[in-house]
């Protein structure tokens, strides 16, 4: 049976511990100079319907590093762009390729893709969710502290990497605390779940609260993709809500700043914070590639 990744909420523990053993395996033979190809003959479509930098070239090069051929292709390169329906188009895909990467606006999309596909497909971003981002962020803090038992603070909108740090903390229990302005809360279903689930989530107005005694200090833009006419407005509504040396000095001392990127420098985060001693921004970067070839290998080859 093949294995989708729409959403962190369908992992287990058990498979979120593999991706990060595989991902970091990876990692340490890469730097130690040993080739691993096991996907050998294998090939990834790459469907992006948003702009990208980091997800686009980690899942290209990840797979091209395991011995496999990436496809890129946008919905004007294809019939979708003619309105051939999804379920057309996803059941000849699976008769090409071993894998399907989409990053596009709809979680709906995604999900009926998947629905119809007979290979794995792969969220590398919706509206809704992040999944791949999430699970490189915490490969990286387990590279940082040790472990993911950490209290991570969310400093932003509530927005899609939001939701997925939210499913995350709700499946391996470690302190997640979400500092909005009114109105930008995360969805309250997702909420309201996780809770349900045990989670151990805080949702506060304040970022001074949020961050105090964290070990992980993460924020993102204020405005997505396709908020940008919302831009002024939301500058106006997270005054206040910029991570600067003054709220990283309420966490704890030895803890780490993270960002997704790209990154508005002076807007949601200062460059001091950006460039400073506990940014760990480029390991976390770099942990995508890694990350994305764990995913690769365990979907494709049916491991996880």
């Amino acid at each position: 049976m093949k294995k989708d990744l729409l959403t962190l909420k369908d992992l287990t523990k058990e498979e979120f511990d593999a991706l990060f053993a595989r991902a970091l395996e990876l990692k340490k033979r890469k730097k130690e100079g040993i080739t691993d190809r096991p996907l050998e003959g294998k090939s990834v479509g790459l469907l992006f319907n948003k702009p990208s930098t980091r997800t686009r070239i980690s899942f290209e090069t990840a797979t091209i590093q395991l011995g496999g051929v990436s496809i890129f292709m946008n919905e004007n390169d294809t019939q979708i762009g003619r309105s051939e329906p999804v379920k057309d188009t996803a059941r000849v895909l699976a008769r090409y390729i071993d894998c399907l990467v989409i990053r596009t606006f709809s979680q709906e999309l995604v999900e009926e893709y998947a629905s119809y596909s007979d290979v794995p497909v792969v969220n590398a971003l919706t509206d809704m969710y992040h999944p791949c981002q999430i699970l490189s962020d915490l490969m990286t803090v387990i590279e940082a502290k040790g472990s993911y038992d950490a209290k991570v603070a969310w400093v932003g909108d509530g927005n899609n990497v939001a939701h997925s740090w939210i499913w995350a903390a709700s499946t391996l229990g470690f302190e997640l605390s979400i500092a909005c302005p009114e109105g930008f809360d995360p969805d309250g279903a997702i909420l309201k779940e996780a809770l349900g689930r045990g989670a151990k989530i805080t949702v506060v107005r304040d970022p001074k609260e949020a961050v105090a005694a964290a070990d992980i200090v993460y924020t993102d833009v204020w405005a997505s993709m396709g908020q940008e006419a919302e831009q002024k407005a939301r500058e106006k509504s997270f005054e206040g809500f910029i991570v600067d040396d003054a709220l990283m000095a309420l966490a704890k001392p030895d803890a780490f700043f993270m960002h997704c990127l790209p990154a508005h420098r002076g807007e949601e985060v200062s460059e001091s914070v950006m460039e400073g001693p506990q940014s760990i921004i480029w390991d976390e970067a770099e942990n995508k590639l890694h990350m994305h070839k764990a995913i690769l290998d365990l979907l494709i080859n049916q491991t996880l």
